[in-house]
């Protein structure tokens, strides 16, 4: 159960990475980087898409997910669950039913060359570390935390912060219902790739924003339930605009964490869901946008329609 939950939190630190690098004080950005277009998507609140036309016989479906969430916020609509029933095969971030892949994951977990955040810390910061998961009373012990990269610590860090005594995933809600109609559980991604995006960001960096993530914890924890709070609104306009809102040190990073990955998505896609109707559950923040994969598929020449959820 460590393992699955360590793996949880890489998909946590991805879907967070943006919030909880968000600037408390917003100050203008220096970056030199243009504010981008925002595409709208009418208007319309949900997480659930139909995706037809171009050269489907069948349409396939887009739903975004949050990766952790209380357990009363973590339901499954009943369109939601028709669309399960009907679809050939579900698709996550990674395969989340292959227990090979889960256990599997620690390996990539770790900082590159035996480095330890330690390391990259003074011994003051790193005790205010070891106090915080101390007080958290983490089920991992600081030793294995230690050789983590950074940003996953963020991201299990943004779990333990959410106020609730039972969690759950929408994926793993997704992955049991799907298991009750005998569907397949397949990965967009594997763990090695989506741990290994952390290497490209320095881990002196990424040391520096989890002390300051813990130093700003109560305000970072008001920026977690601004975001439950608009995934409950299922406002992806909302959720892209606080993605746009993140630290502009963080600006030059957002292209290796979500962009790409978004377009890697839509070009692995079209092939998927010709075999097909395909349910695609990834986490919300990488669909709204003019670099969400709704926006990426609609401008293949796919139809992108909402469904009430």
């Amino acid at each position: 159960m460590l393992s699955r939950k360590i793996v949880l939190g890489v998909l946590i630190a991805c879907s967070f990475i943006s919030v909880q690098s968000q600037v408390i004080k917003k100050s203008p950005s220096k970056s030199g980087v243009k504010p981008r277009t925002i595409v709208k998507t009418k208007n319309v609140n949900t997480l659930l898409w139909e995706v037809s036309g171009h050269d489907l016989r069948e349409p396939s479906y887009l739903f975004g997910t949050m990766h952790i969430l209380c357990a009363e916020d973590a339901q499954l609509s009943v369109p939601l669950k028709s669309i399960i029933q009907k679809c050939r095969k579900v698709y996550f971030e990674i395969d989340m039913d292959d227990m090979n892949e889960m256990l599997g994951a620690m390996k990539y977990l770790r900082m590159n060359d035996g480095i330890k955040i330690s390391d990259l810390l003074s011994k003051e910061e790193y005790s205010r570390l070891e106090e915080y998961f101390k007080k958290s009373k983490s089920p991992i012990p600081i030793g294995m935390i230690n050789r983590f990269k950074p940003f996953l610590v963020s991201g299990l860090i943004s779990e333990q912060s959410m106020n609730c005594k039972q969690k759950n995933g929408m994926e793993e809600l997704i992955m049991k219902e799907a298991s009750l109609r005998d569907k397949q559980i397949f990965g967009l991604e594997t763990v090695q790739f989506q741990a290994s995006l952390f290497d490209s960001i320095p881990y002196e960096k990424q040391a520096k924003e989890l002390i300051n993530y813990i130093d700003s914890i109560d305000s970072y924890k008001q920026s977690t339930k601004e975001m439950v709070d608009v995934y409950r609104k299922q406002n992806l306009d909302q959720l892209d605009s606080l993605v746009r809102k993140s630290d502009p040190g963080m600006i030059e990073y957002m292209d290796l964490l979500l962009y790409g990955r978004n377009r890697r998505w839509v070009r692995q896609m079209p092939t998927t869901m010709r075999e097909g109707t395909i349910l695609f559950a990834v986490g919300a923040g990488h669909l709204a946008g003019e670099q969400g994969v709704i926006s990426l598929l609609r401008k293949e020449g796919y139809i992108l329609k909402p469904i009430k959820n």
